[in-house]
């Protein structure tokens, strides 16, 4: 199945942000929640967007993919959801605001993308 391939790298992608949170709260000897430190503040955003998003992208892939939808759109939607949250992270992690905004951009696009390759999937078969 073609989502499991962007469901594992997505994960990846979670873990890396956990752990980013887990080393701020470490050095910052913080034990719940950011301590009011910024950096945490900004990797626990980063780390609950992904997980914010991630989710309803994967379901509207595996949905897709279920639907028997092209393996190109298949794959065009899982490239943009990694892409997508990939340059958000970065952008909000590093504070370049326009990789954030592209970041966003790319994934509403695709969420936009998907549900609607979703309907169209579901009233042409």
């Amino acid at each position: 199945m073609i989502t499991s391939i962007y469901a594992a790298l997505s994960s990846l992608l979670i873990v890396w942000l956990s752990l980013n949170v887990v080393k701020l709260r470490q050095s910052g000897r913080v034990i719940l929640g950011d301590g009011g430190k910024p950096d945490l503040q900004v990797a626990i955003r980063a780390q609950g967007n992904a997980t914010e998003y991630i989710p309803i992208s994967l379901i509207l892939l595996l949905l897709l993919e279920l639907s028997k939808g092209n393996v190109l759109m298949l794959h065009i939607g899982g490239i943009a959801l990694l892409v997508g949250r990939s340059l958000h992270a970065y952008g909000l992690t590093t504070s370049n605001l326009k990789l954030r905004v592209s970041g966003m951009v790319f994934t509403f696009s695709n969420i936009i993308y998907l549900a609607i390759a979703n309907l169209v999937y579901q009233f042409i078969n």
